[in-house]
């Protein structure tokens, strides 16, 4: 398996899928996705990993689509990255919550958009205390994908989700663990010690029971997933297509308030 962004080890019962673009904030573009989606796919199939961690290297989790590679389609047909990168995020959402093994966050530094869409389709999800979070879709037009709608909701209670959907505020990892976002809040220099610890437990329970106890969850209150993030989907796109989308992306890099025209 030869993955360019994203990197795979295995010890003791648990594979650790680290997303590795760095210098992009673990963004997601085209080969990322791709190459999530293999990896996930690697552990799922490996009879002897038992327990899955996802993190991002160095100072980030995921702070969600690389806009660098929506915004060279920005003269074209806006809507094409997001067919694209879509695609993958929601096979690597679907798989992680099909995996017949828990799969745990491990989120550092900062998550954003589909990097929150990833941490809250996993089984638990472990945050460090500096870690930020941000919705971040709507500041630029956009609707949020990677079952965000579904997953955050579900997590925080719908008034809370609707407050970040139309807000968008940055918060911090105590508040994530106050509403329900995050399992367990730890000091940095802890995280990793901390989230193997769990993992490694994990690998070494039951692993067939933990497989039909989280099939049973799934079947009780993520019937409408696939409908949901192929809402989101559609929704993407559209958003795209819009007059405030190229707006809010031009104000973003700008750091300045974009000027919606609500069209």
């Amino acid at each position: 398996m030869e993955l360019e962004t994203v990197t795979y080890a295995k010890s003791d019962g648990v594979a650790t899928i680290t997303l590795n673009r760095p210098k992009s904030f673990n963004s997601i573009n085209l080969d990322l996705g791709r190459d999530l989606v293999l990896a996930l796919e690697s552990a799922n199939d490996d009879q002897n990993v038992r327990a899955v961690i996802l993190t991002g290297s160095g100072k980030f989790f995921c702070t969600g689509g690389d806009l660098n590679y929506f915004t060279s389609y920005m003269n074209t047909d806006r809507s094409e990255p997001f067919r694209q990168v879509i695609k993958n995020l929601n096979i690597a959402v679907m798989l992680i919550r099909r995996m017949p093994k828990p799969v745990i966050a491990m989120i550092n530094g900062a998550a954003g958009g589909a990097g929150v869409s990833l941490a809250a389709s996993c089984d638990l999800r472990i945050c460090g205390a500096s870690v930020r979070f941000r919705q971040a879709y709507t500041s630029i037009a956009l609707a949020g994908d990677g079952g965000w709608s579904l997953f955050v909701p579900l997590l925080v209670g719908m008034g809370k989700a609707m407050e970040l959907t139309l807000l968008d505020p940055m918060f911090g990892a105590q508040e994530a663990l106050e509403w329900g976002l995050v399992t367990k809040v730890v000091d940095d220099a802890e995280l990793q010690k901390v989230s193997m610890e769990i993992a490694s437990n994990l690998a070494q329970g039951p692993t067939y029971a933990y497989a039909l106890a989280k099939e049973n969850i799934n079947r009780s209150v993520l019937v409408m997933l696939e409908s949901q993030i192929e809402l989101e989907r559609t929704g993407m796109i559209n958003a795209s297509r819009s007059d405030d989308y190229p707006e809010g992306i031009k104000a973003f890099f700008e750091k300045r308030k974009a000027a919606f025209t609500g069209k």
